[in-house]
């Protein structure tokens, strides 16, 4: 299970690496928020649009990001199986012995007759 964990975390690490110099290899000028909040419009200054290898190879990447992600945690993933704990057989003591009669010899207790 280690190895399996390993080669998955080192491949999502090779990817997003990657994807990291796609992002970054990419123009920064492509109209996409900035244009939107007040920013200028990418057609005044003749900045072309974003290749479609880079496009495409951002959103694979991304998607094998996730993938191997999910991959890692359906293998790597242990479930709960409750073990059940054996108990102790529960102790079985015999009765207490009684305690053998007085042999001392003592004077009788008068008890007061009732009338």
């Amino acid at each position: 299970m280690d190895t399996i964990f390993t080669l998955l975390m080192v491949l999502i690490m090779i990817a997003s690496i990657l994807l990291v110099i796609v992002v970054m290899a990419q123009n920064p000028k492509g109209g996409g928020l900035s244009s939107t909040f007040g920013g200028a419009s990418s057609t005044q200054f003749g900045v072309q649009r974003t290749n479609d290898f880079m496009e495409k190879s951002t959103w694979t990447l991304g998607a094998v990001i996730i993938v191997l992600i999910l991959i890692s945690v359906v293998v790597t993933g242990k479930p709960k199986v409750a073990v059940p704990t054996p108990q102790a057989p529960a102790k079985t003591e015999a009765p207490a012995e009684k305690a053998p009669a007085s042999t001392t010899t003592s004077a009788p207790v008068s008890v007061p007759a009732s009338k």
